[in-house]
């Protein structure tokens, strides 16, 4: 499996929300967000879509292969 990077924190922290707002919108824990914006959890895609609707932005622009930080 490829390696994934996600900009999920900095998009989070542009919103100013913290990780308990971010987990309570999308129905998740909060030990999830912090899963995810370290790298050790790979969403589901429609996770992924509601995380891409929260930020205003593509999945495209929130995950990417490992190798193009």
């Amino acid at each position: 499996m490829a390696d994934v990077k996600n900009l999920v924190h900095e998009s989070r922290r542009r919103l100013a929300w913290s990780q308990h707002k971010l987990a309570d919108e999308l129905g998740v824990s909060r030990q999830t967000i912090i899963s995810i914006e370290r790298g050790r959890f790979d969403t589901s895609l429609p996770l992924a879509f509601r995380l891409a609707t929260i930020f205003d932005t593509t999945i495209e622009e929130i995950f990417f292969p490992g190798d193009q930080s």
